[in-house]
């Protein structure tokens, strides 16, 4: 089942589609995984088998990692107009919502579907949405704008959070 992630204005993008991965879309996860590492490996000599070499082990260890880490986590694919542009995923518990990942595909980035899909959450969550980003990565910045703060450092990564509105307070105080 696929679930509607945000309205585009007018004349902007088709609707964005989230749903859950599928064992066939494996190549297009690593596309959307090596997407995110190709400007990091420009910066290398490596040979294309070394580069794929490198990446196929570290979208393994990712893969990995993830569904150790989020056994209950929503591992989903960012349709347009029935194509595949991205990957998200989303771990819910009782305390917190984690954002572990979100990678777009390159032609689809930059043109609001991230920041649809992050306001989404962040409007239907009832309790602290959390992400972790590399100190220096650009998207840093993109949170801080979305109305994420640091809580921490943990090592190469800065701790964001976004804390719900507590509706309740802010009607009380609306109505007084």
């Amino acid at each position: 089942m696929c679930t509607p992630a945000g309205t585009p204005s007018p004349g902007s993008n088709p609707p964005v589609l989230l749903r859950p991965e599928r064992p066939g879309d494996e190549a297009f996860l690593f596309a959307v995984y090596a997407s995110t590492r190709a400007e990091e490996l420009s910066l290398t000599n490596w040979n294309e088998d070394l580069r794929r070499a490198f990446l196929n082990q570290q979208f393994n260890a990712m893969r990995q990692g993830y569904q150790s880490q989020f056994p209950t986590g929503e591992f989903l694919v960012i349709e347009a107009a029935g194509i595949p542009i991205g990957r998200m995923v989303i771990d819910r518990t009782a305390a917190e919502i984690r954002v572990v990942d979100l990678a777009l595909l390159p032609a689809h980035r930059n043109q609001g579907i991230g920041t649809r899909l992050l306001r989404q959450i962040c409007a239907e969550a009832d309790r602290p949405v959390h992400l972790s980003v590399l100190k220096f990565n650009r998207a840093a910045h993109w949170y801080e704008r979305l109305g994420f703060t640091k809580i921490s450092e943990q090592g190469l990564y800065n701790e964001l959070e976004w804390q719900p509105v507590d509706r309740r307070a802010v009607r009380g105080a609306i109505f007084k």
